[in-house]
């Protein structure tokens, strides 16, 4: 299987849960934002996704059968402000990767997608049913390979799984995998980095219509992330013709109750300062996975927040300085 990707967050998670569950992987990434640490053991191919001959001899070298895409960027604000950076790389990017696989006649994906293709809630929770008009470039950018998906069942047989994130967080239980992103965009490590006495958090918005006036997200642990994706992987692997599915706990967590959770996680206080609204944001975002749990039988391991965050600590503890700190002999 070819992780795109496959160095960063979700994607080494992901990694990891599938060679755990004796799936061959390789991992494709140009380091822009992950890290080679990350990849541990697996064959790695160090390319931009945009690079469509370097993805096929990728796929020719090591004889893929299916793709794991996560490779792109991922910031709201970020694609706001850079909207034709983001369709460079997340749509021409994600175009490169499956005409490779077309090319190439690996038949099956799956894609890292996001609950971002919503946008503003009609109803809550979210099925995957509900409309889909994103607020910002990200979820732009992710629905137009949503809707390519089909067009290239069509044309090549390729059979995708549209995997729609919520909130990743959390951290490898075993400690061997963590979150380093630099800047960092996720509010958990965030939260932990001002509690170690780093810059206070931004808290952006205080004035949504909630109980506390900050967003409701919901979040999903990592670990839980990446075993949907070896579920999603092995139906189609055993020849189901691909779906939609939301991941998530179905919990709205608010950013006031995050702090309070890191706040009881570690001991410390969260300092934090008030700041405006990001353009972009929605106010609540969370899931119905209904459909994933009767399809692909997933059950969450690591629902509670509490649990989430001190994965996210206990990484952040053991690695001060993320994958660059030295690992202890």
């Amino acid at each position: 299987m070819l992780v795109t990707g496959g160095a960063g967050y979700i994607g080494s998670h992901a990694a990891g849960a599938l060679a755990e569950a004796g799936h061959g992987v390789v991992v494709y990434d140009n380091l822009s934002a992950g890290h080679r640490e990350a990849v541990g053991a697996a064959p790695f191919v160090e390319g931009d996704i945009r690079d469509t001959a370097a993805l096929r001899a990728a796929l020719r070298a090591h004889q893929v059968g299916a793709v794991l895409h996560f490779a792109a960027w991922l910031s709201v604000g970020d694609s706001v402000a850079d909207p034709a950076g983001y369709y460079d790389n997340n749509v021409t990017g994600a175009l490169s990767v499956l005409r490779a696989m077309a090319s190439e006649s690996v038949p099956a994906l799956v894609f890292s997608s996001t609950c971002a293709v919503y946008g503003e809630p009609e109803t809550t929770p979210i099925a995957e049913d509900h409309p889909t008009r994103p607020v910002n470039a990200y979820g732009e950018t992710k629905l137009a390979i949503e809707r390519a998906l089909p067009h290239f069942r069509r044309a090549y047989g390729l059979r995708a799984t549209s995997l729609r994130y919520f909130n990743a967080a959390g951290a490898d239980p075993t400690g061997r995998l963590g979150e380093d992103h630099d800047p960092e965009y996720h509010l958990i490590p965030r939260a932990i980095d001002a509690a170690l006495g780093g810059p206070p958090l931004q808290v952006f918005g205080e004035d949504y219509p909630t109980d506390d006036g900050t967003c409701l997200r919901d979040y999903v642990h990592v670990s839980d992330l990446a075993d949907a994706h070896v579920l999603a992987l092995e139906a189609l692997l055993d020849g189901a013709p691909g779906s939609v599915y939301n991941l998530g706990n179905g919990r709205p967590v608010s950013v006031r109750d995050v702090l309070s959770a890191v706040e009881r996680v570690t001991g410390r206080v969260v300092p934090c300062e008030r700041a405006a609204r990001r353009a972009g944001d929605p106010a609540i975002l969370f899931a119905a996975s209904d459909r994933v749990r009767a399809d692909l039988g997933w059950v969450p391991r690591l629902q509670a927040l509490d649990r989430i965050v001190d994965t996210a600590w206990r990484w952040r503890d053991s690695h001060p300085d993320g994958y660059r700190t030295p690992i202890a002999t």
